[in-house]
């Protein structure tokens, strides 16, 4: 299996709009205190949930408030995002999320075996471009990284709402026998269940008129 010397990138910019001088002093003084350790995750939480690519922080923050005694670890390495999670936390006081500021698979490297109880990523990177494919995140060794840290019965939520790339992710799923894809029905995967809020990636799909695909697989 690779490690992470050898992987492609699979995000764009790190970077958008120069922060105020308040932003800066949220990445400067309040980043580091909630910047995920592995040596010292979150303590008194009866589930540990994962984020990878979290964008705007729509659905991290939805899923923090609606379970307060799960805690959430989110990975997203574009600046903008994290300081508009940074800026929810201190304003809402929110206790139970753990922020990784780059590439999340560095942060699934660094867990324990079988101790994440749910795992979402959703509408990543599509990388359209057949030149640029080999970076998208969904793939075989991915998916290997998270089976070995998600316990057994733990679930995997992925969206998109690229058709080629749902494509290419069932394909990968299909070599990975540590996954089970919950679908019976296409409305399986062409509804997006309750507890799943919206994004603002997947509200850009809906406005422009493009399907979308929820992915929903257990840990055997």
């Amino acid at each position: 299996m690779p490690d992470s010397e050898h992987e492609l990138r699979s995000y764009g910019r790190r970077r958008g709009r120069k922060p105020s001088p308040r932003q800066s002093g949220l990445l400067q003084d309040d980043l580091p205190r909630l910047t995920f350790d592995p040596a010292s995750p979150p303590q008194g939480f009866k589930q540990t949930w994962l984020e990878i690519g979290f964008g705007g922080g729509e659905h991290l923050l939805w899923q923090a408030r609606h379970n307060p005694d799960v805690a959430l670890i989110g990975c997203e390495p574009f600046e903008d995002g994290v300081i508009k999670v940074l800026t929810a936390i201190t304003t809402d006081d929110l206790k139970n999320i753990r922020l990784h500021m780059g590439d999340a698979r560095d942060v699934v490297r660094s867990i324990p075996a079988a101790s994440i109880d749910r795992a979402f990523i959703l509408f990543p990177d599509p990388w359209p471009k057949r030149k640029h494919r080999k970076r998208r995140l969904v793939n075989s060794s991915l998916l290997a990284l998270l089976a070995n840290v998600m316990r057994t019965g733990a679930e995997l939520r992925i969206g998109t709402d690229i058709g080629d790339y749902a494509r290419t992710m069932l394909e990968a799923f299909a070599i990975e026998p540590r996954f089970v894809w919950q679908a019976d029905s296409p409305e399986d995967w062409r509804i997006r269940p309750s507890d799943w809020p919206e994004t603002r990636y997947e509200a850009k799909a809906v406005r422009e008129g493009r399907n979308r695909y929820y992915l929903r697989f257990l840990r055997a």
